[in-house]
């Protein structure tokens, strides 16, 4: 339904994030970590099976959820085309507000739009409150990075993120429908907290993480070439065979696509010391360029929108 697509980008912008005591997400996350608490602790190949039922399990009920929303405003609406009448127009606004609520509730675009600048601020105060407002949005350890790497490293969290918060939820509801941006949120969620290789944090997360980590590589990877391509094709970027290379720079089969499409789009290089280095020969990354990465995942959101509400019409009448 395209105006809940509106509606859910319009209460992101207008509100923001919903308060933690009510975020589905945040639901999420509690039932993932109590899940993991348990899987993590036992031998490879039960922590496996355990982490792939859980997963299962999380993503039948998110995904069931959403079904059920979907299918109720579904249900109004033909009751109020066959019925007309101020009531059961009332109650179908209603639950058209709650399905578009709960679509916001997948995606994030104002946050991390208002992070990566509060980062940037707060990197112009100081670097080492810029590493300490960087903790906030990356896993990896902040206490050594230069003022440099704390671009490079917030960046590339915009740009991995304009996919796993706006595009990819975006993608899988146009075909889906809120079932489908519900699932792609939970294995997104599933993966942050689970899909990490070896040991982090003193928990060994190799197979435990495991099937959480290849769902998301496989929900996410029609999405992140998109992304890349969106942000090739916004500033104006005709280097698809660099793109091609430098993604393929990153263990991650998806992340790589968008980051190295910011970086070649910036002309920057951005890194994980020790990991990977994307567009080598870039230079290094100044206040300004935060900003213009900004705007460019802003031109990335305004070209989808439409985008997507064509898609969405296109499958309706296709189904």
């Amino acid at each position: 339904m395209p105006v809940v697509l509106l509606l859910a980008l319009w209460i992101d912008r207008r509100w923001g994030e919903p308060r933690v005591a009510i975020h589905p997400v945040v639901w999420i996350g509690h039932y993932l970590k109590a899940c993991g608490q348990v899987t993590v602790r036992c031998r490879p190949a039960p922590a496996f099976v355990l982490g792939a039922l859980a997963w299962v399990a999380g993503a039948a009920l998110a995904g069931g959820v959403a079904w059920a929303l979907q299918a109720l405003v579904f249900w109004q609406m033909a009751r109020f085309i066959a019925q007309p009448g101020l009531e059961c127009g009332l109650v179908l606004a209603a639950l058209v507000a709650a399905m578009a609520w709960l679509l916001k509730s997948m995606l994030s675009w104002r946050m991390l739009v208002d992070e990566v600048g509060a980062v940037e601020a707060a990197l112009r105060q100081s670097l080492p409150a810029g590493r300490e407002r960087l903790s906030w949005l990356v896993s990896r350890e902040t206490a050594n990075l230069t003022e440099s790497q704390v671009r490079e490293s917030v960046i590339e969290t915009l740009a991995e993120n304009l996919n796993d918060s706006v595009v990819a939820p975006i993608f899988w509801f146009v075909l889906f429908g809120l079932p489908g941006a519900a699932v792609y949120r939970f294995a997104n969620t599933a993966d942050a907290m689970w899909g990490y290789r070896g040991t982090y944090r003193g928990q060994h997360w190799e197979w435990a993480g495991k099937w959480a980590a290849r769902a998301d590589d496989a929900l996410s990877w029609l999405p992140a070439r998109l992304t890349a391509g969106l942000l090739m094709g916004v500033t104006r970027q005709a280097q698809f065979g660099a793109l091609w290379r430098e993604a393929a720079c990153t263990p991650s089969p998806n992340s790589g696509w968008p980051m190295a499409a910011m970086a070649l789009a910036l002309g920057i290089s951005v890194s994980k010391p020790g990991v990977y280095t994307l567009n080598a020969t870039g230079r290094a990354p100044q206040a300004e360029d935060v900003w213009l990465a900004q705007k460019y995942a802003s031109k990335v959101v305004f070209a989808l929108v439409p985008c997507a509400l064509a898609a969405i019409v296109l499958v309706a009448w296709v189904m």
